[in-house]
């Protein structure tokens, strides 16, 4: 910078310092006298307002309560009314208040005030003797003489005090008036010498900083614009060269910000194509392999090092290592590398930033701690192991970051280099914690699906077993079964010899339990073959009436036994379904035989078929316990009963609305519950027709 310039500035400097000083100057003593003019007017004012005039106002009430004495005398002399003497004693007791009121605003002349104190108390001392006279007496007209005489004094004087007070408001008033006159003429003044000075000052600093601001200003148009080489011309006054360096200073920061940025964007780019590749199968050694070379590769590192939770989370031991020269390395080179102290990551997860550490080598040679370290790495520390390990890769920095889910962690990301000519940026450790996140995220979504999928095959393993073991149960209990009732039918047959009546209840008992026990195998068959998918339907046309008629009378010797009514109710005209006859027979049975065993007696059951849209509608409503609002979405699982049936020991295995459910799923229609608890309910089946005409083959 030049002499001459530098003095050039420093001219516009002090030129625009004086000017604007004495600006500041004018316009402080604008403020100042406007504000003492102010003060000095206000003070006025409250003179007037706060002393003036009230005494004006209370001397006039001293006047109206004197002539109000004078006129309730007047009024008793003339009347004789005694009335008109408790009006004036009224009026007579007010004047000394309102003789001090005027007296204490200290404004009327002393001894006027004096004077007429003395007046109206000469007046009242002769009204006082004209109120003990009688009225219409000579001593009273002498009275009244004497009274109009001192009262008139007294109204002189008050006059006079009214004209003192009114001329001293003028004379304020007047004052107050040529001080506003005086304090606008002043500050008109005060404002013309500061439009001058504000003008002198506008066109100088106009002439010295004009020019060099359009060319700062020019140069800000072309970094805007996209220019980035553009620069600002320093030259001018100093404060106009400051503000050229300056844009110069924030072309050049924004020139390096947005080097940084096109790297974020490159690293951010290179990260999410990793993370989808880390994300492309569910396997833990999979996500372990993409996840270090796919971080190492978008950092640049020359090893990264993943570590995952063992033993309960009491160590953490290196599951994977990748090497920029090698790739990934063997397990055996791998299983040398020492294990992380497992406070270290704990501390390091609870903290919940990424860890750099540079100049590692520093800490190799001996048990020095790491300043700022998490767990014992800070406080005693690397243990032999480690450093061992660290000093044989030649590491040299590294960017430490705890991977996890939760409270705890699942393991740590460490991504290292081996040279000090390539230190970390901010935007590498960024990139790495963000890179570490999505890590983390894809370990712990493969590990919970390796853990699920061992857990599905196993249960999987076990249903089958369930499964093998229901159908084994049931084929093997049906041959005995089948003997029993053979020997109860030859036993009824008395082939054997005759029966007593005790022994053909007995056998009723036994013969029912083993209908029972050959429903019970029969739904314990059925389900085996849904769970297996061998439950197939061999479809026929069928008239579903004929299947209602059937059921129906299969079904009235258990609904007299309980006492509970039983009604069919069907069209005329046939209701054609293409379905499987023993199926649909069962259905029928399931739904009716549960209506009548959870009716009470005197209870009603009813079954009705009819055609709708296109479709059969067969439903089964029942007046018995109903079921729980809240269990109703459960009814057609398998083995599931209702609380009130568990709780009233009403025998059942919960396999029949799951098979009734089933079955008419499979001739493609569907099934609804509804039911009130204690009011009953109904189970509808909604399932396709074929026709309507009597081809129907028997049921």
């Amino acid at each position: 910078m030049s002499r001459a310039s530098a003095r050039g500035g420093g001219r516009v400097a002090h030129r625009l310092g004086l000017a604007f000083g004495l600006l500041i100057l004018l316009i402080g003593l604008c403020g100042t006298g406007t504000l003492i003019g102010a003060l000095v007017l206000d003070s006025q004012r409250d003179r007037i307002s706060d002393r003036i005039r009230p005494a004006e106002i209370d001397n006039l009430r001293l006047l109206n309560a004197g002539i109000s004495v004078q006129r309730s005398m007047r009024g008793y002399l003339v009347t004789g009314d005694r009335r008109e003497l408790a009006a004036f004693r009224a009026a007579r007791d007010s004047i000394p208040s309102f003789i001090d009121s005027v007296r204490g605003h200290e404004v009327a002349d002393e001894g006027d005030l004096a004077t007429q104190q003395r007046q109206i108390e000469a007046y009242l001392r002769v009204a006082d003797n004209q109120a003990q006279t009688t009225p219409g007496s000579a001593q009273a007209v002498a009275l009244t003489r004497e009274a109009s005489r001192r009262f008139d004094a007294f109204e002189v004087t008050n006059a006079r005090l009214n004209d003192q007070l009114n001329e001293e408001e003028q004379r304020l008033e007047g004052h107050a008036d040529t001080m506003i006159r005086a304090g606008v003429a002043g500050l008109g003044a005060a404002l013309v010498a500061a439009l001058a000075v504000a003008v002198y000052t506008s066109v100088h600093a106009t002439r010295a900083l004009t020019g060099p601001l359009r060319r700062t200003a020019w140069t800000l148009g072309r970094l805007t614009a996209g220019d980035d080489a553009a620069r600002a011309e320093v030259t001018g006054p100093e404060e106009i060269r400051a503000v050229a360096r300056s844009v110069n200073l924030l072309a050049d920061q924004r020139d390096r910000l947005r080097a940084v940025e096109q790297e974020r964007e490159r690293l951010s780019t290179a990260a999410r194509e990793a993370g989808i590749r880390i994300r492309d199968r569910l396997e833990v050694d999979y996500v372990l392999d993409a996840s270090c070379k796919g971080i190492g590769e978008t950092l640049a590192a020359d090893y990264v090092f993943i570590l995952l939770a063992g033993n309960g989370g009491s160590e953490f031991p290196v599951a994977r290592v990748w090497s920029a020269e090698r790739g990934l390395l063997p397990d055996e080179e791998q299983r040398r590398i020492p294990t992380l102290p497992a406070d270290v990551v704990r501390d390091h997860y609870r903290r919940g930033t990424a860890w750099l550490v540079t100049d590692l080598p520093q800490y190799v040679s001996d048990t020095r701690r790491i300043p700022g370290a998490p767990g014992s790495f800070g406080t005693t520390g690397m243990p032999v192991g480690n450093r061992a390990a660290a000093a044989a890769l030649g590491l040299y920095s590294a960017v430490i970051t705890p991977i996890g889910v939760g409270e705890e962690p699942i393991g740590a990301v460490a991504v290292a280099r081996t040279s000090a000519d390539r230190p970390w940026r901010p935007v590498d450790i960024e990139i790495a914690e963000s890179m570490a996140g999505g890590i983390g995220r894809a370990l712990h979504t493969a590990l919970l699906y390796e853990k699920e999928s061992g857990l599905v095959d196993k249960l999987r393993a076990l249903d089958k077993a369930k499964s093998d073991f229901l159908s084994t149960v049931s084929h093997e209990l049906r041959t005995p079964l089948t003997s029993i009732v053979g020997y109860i039918e030859l036993l009824k047959d008395e082939d054997t010899g005759p029966l007593s009546p005790s022994q053909l209840r007995m056998l009723d008992v036994v013969d029912r339990n083993a209908d029972r026990l050959r429903s019970l195998i029969e739904d314990l068959l059925t389900l085996s073959k849904i769970e297996s998918g061998a439950f197939i339907s061999r479809k026929v046309p069928i008239d579903l009436r004929r299947l209602v008629a059937s059921a129906v009378d299969a079904i009235k010797p258990a609904a007299e036994a309980a006492s509970v009514t039983l009604e069919a109710r069907c069209p005329e005209q046939p209701l054609v379904l293409d379905a499987d006859g023993e199926q649909l027979d069962r259905v029928l049975m399931n739904l009716l035989s549960n209506a009548v065993k959870f009716t009470r007696g005197g209870g009603k059951v009813s079954v009705r078929a009819d055609a709708q849209d296109g479709e059969a509608v067969l439903s089964v409503s029942d007046t018995g316990i109903g079921i729980p609002a809240a269990e109703q979405e459960k009814l057609f699982q398998r083995f599931f009963r209702a609380s009130n049936a568990t709780e009233q020991a009403i025998p059942g295995t919960g396999l029949g609305l799951t098979i009734v459910h089933t079955i008419v799923a499979n001739h493609g229609g569907r099934t609804q519950v509804r039911s009130e608890e204690g009011r009953g309910t109904t189970i509808t089946a909604w399932l396709p027709l074929t026709g309507t005409d009597g081809g129907a083959g028997p049921a």
